[in-house]
């Protein structure tokens, strides 16, 4: 990579970074301009970037800043996180996943301060990790709750970008979901305990933003006397998810190619869960949401069609399914791996 792009994706790390400085301090200092940038322009692009460039999110987030700045100094333990270890802390990460978003309805969707609560304890979480465990190791591919949604939708990538972070490959995490080509939640080199982990996040993912969507957000502190209302709806959504994906994949395993099937069935439902998310997303941000004001940037209702929701869920959920189902079959990796630090290193992936 030369000099000028090398810039370019400094620059551009830096910018993203400063972004979300300026949400955090707005969070606290201008709760009503915080939450509208944060959860109804940050979050709502969000999934969007991953299906179609996960590399390039992974490259300049800033939470992934965060965690790996000791590493880039040279100040972090760097110590061997070992597959048991990476395991259990997937499953933290997909856990506060599964605590974090149905608590956007209890009090993080109108409360700014809470929000940057929630997100000053993921940073120090993520330093901790960076500091501890080599490269992106212990956060960017293992605690980090946005991980799991990664791997779900990152399966078909416009291209492969290069790596900002990794200077050389310490072989940190096996398979690196960054460099494996083909990487997606039920890949044949993950040990089974990942894959079970997959089958979970896969299935069980979208009808958990179908849940999400039936509650409406809570304001001045009355969301917690609708706890239990706002995780039944997403919790119970995912276990139906669950059963017909694991149906599915029961009654086609006998049909199904036993590399190609499983990928094609974690295709299919993660286009089924952004699709979900944007079916109900796209037309709350302009005041077409199901509770009124919930998740709205602008009331553009008396500007726009009545027919407006229904025709952004056809393109949304057309555009989704095409791109990660339909099309062509892309095995590029999200970004380029390093030359490994030890030369004796041997990519197996490769034979």
């Amino acid at each position: 990579m030369d000099s000028s792009s090398h810039s370019i994706w400094r620059a551009s790390q830096a910018l993203v970074w400063l972004v979300g400085l300026v949400i955090l301090l707005a969070l606290w200092l201008w709760p009503p301009i915080g939450i509208h940038a944060f959860w109804n322009v940050l979050i709502p692009v969000a999934p969007a970037l991953l299906v179609f460039g996960t590399g390039i999110w992974r490259n300049v987030c800033p939470m992934s800043g965060n965690a790996l700045l000791l590493r880039h100094l040279g100040r972090s333990k760097r110590e061997a996180l070992s597959p048991t270890k990476q395991l259990a802390l997937q499953w933290i990460g997909l856990l506060l996943l599964l605590a974090i978003v149905p608590l956007r309805h209890v009090i993080l969707d109108t409360n700014g301060p809470a929000t940057a609560w929630v997100i000053g304890g993921l940073t120090l979480l993520a330093i901790w990790a960076g500091n501890r465990w080599e490269w992106k190791s212990g956060w960017c591919s293992s605690l980090c709750p946005v991980h799991p949604v990664e791997k779900l939708y990152g399966v078909d990538n416009i291209g492969t970008v290069p790596n900002m972070h990794c200077t050389a490959c310490e072989k940190c995490v096996d398979p690196c979901p960054d460099s494996t080509e083909g990487f997606h939640l039920q890949h044949p080199d993950l040990d089974a305990g990942r894959r079970q982990l997959g089958t979970l996040m896969a299935g069980g993912f979208p009808g958990f933003i179908w849940g999400w969507f039936q509650v409406q957000d809570y304001s001045d502190g009355t969301g917690w006397n609708h706890l239990l209302e706002a995780y039944a709806w997403p919790l119970l959504g995912m276990v139906a998810s669950l059963g017909v994906f694991c149906i599915l994949r029961s009654a086609c395993s006998a049909r199904m190619d036993p590399e190609r099937g499983p990928e094609r069935l974690t295709r299919f439902f993660g286009a089924l869960g952004v699709s979900c998310y944007y079916w109900y997303r796209l037309p709350m941000l302009f005041g077409f949401g199901p509770f009124p004001g919930d998740g709205m940037l602008v009331d553009l209702r008396s500007d726009l069609p009545e027919w407006f929701p229904l025709a952004s869920q056809a393109c949304t959920t057309t555009l989704f399914f095409w791109w990660m189902v339909l099309r062509k079959r892309n095995t590029k990796s999200w970004s380029q791996r390093p030359a490994y630090a030890d030369p004796g290193m041997v990519d197996f992936s490769q034979f």
